[in-house]
């Protein structure tokens, strides 16, 4: 039986260590499913359209996974895609602590579900979404740190300096 994992997040932006833990998951299970959550609340910078095409366009060299929006529980989403596992990433002790709660959540309310948490190449574990973003908006280059059609999005939203 093929084994089916759900990589959820905001995505807003994706960034290397996000592409670093798929690539990852695509080692460890038959399927992936990367899940955008559409969480209109947290105010995002990208809408899900545009977190959808990012991702397409910087994931276009892999296989074995399609990409998806969801909002609501993501336990109701790995229920409906027939997923066996959640993928998290855990880049510092303190990603842990949350990332435990919600694993310990989702098992309460489905328990054939497990949750792995991976983490990223040690390049990219001080890398995320919301300092990708500070740092953008101040002009400042985020090469390296984000596949290029992120950098391009970046920019035309806070032109470089």
């Amino acid at each position: 039986m093929a084994k089916r994992a759900v990589y959820p997040g905001m995505f807003d932006p994706m960034h290397n260590g996000h592409v670093d833990v798929i690539q990852r998951s695509l080692q460890i299970f038959d399927e992936l499913i990367v899940a955008v959550v559409a969480n209109p609340s947290k105010a995002p910078l990208f809408s899900v359209k545009e977190r959808l095409e990012m991702i397409d366009e910087a994931t276009s060299e892999l296989s074995n996974f399609r990409i998806v929006a969801f909002d609501g529980l993501l336990i109701d989403l790995v229920a409906r895609e027939r997923a066996d596992c959640i993928v998290r990433g855990i880049r510092a002790i303190s990603d842990f602590e949350y990332e435990f709660q919600m694993a310990l959540m989702n098992r309460k309310l489905r328990s054939t579900v497990e949750t792995v948490f991976l983490m990223p190449h040690e390049k990219y574990t001080y890398i995320s979404s919301r300092l990708i973003k500070e740092v953008a908006s101040f002009g400042t280059s985020v090469t390296g740190m984000v596949p290029p059609i992120v950098e391009k999005r970046l920019v035309e939203k806070y032109p470089l300096k």
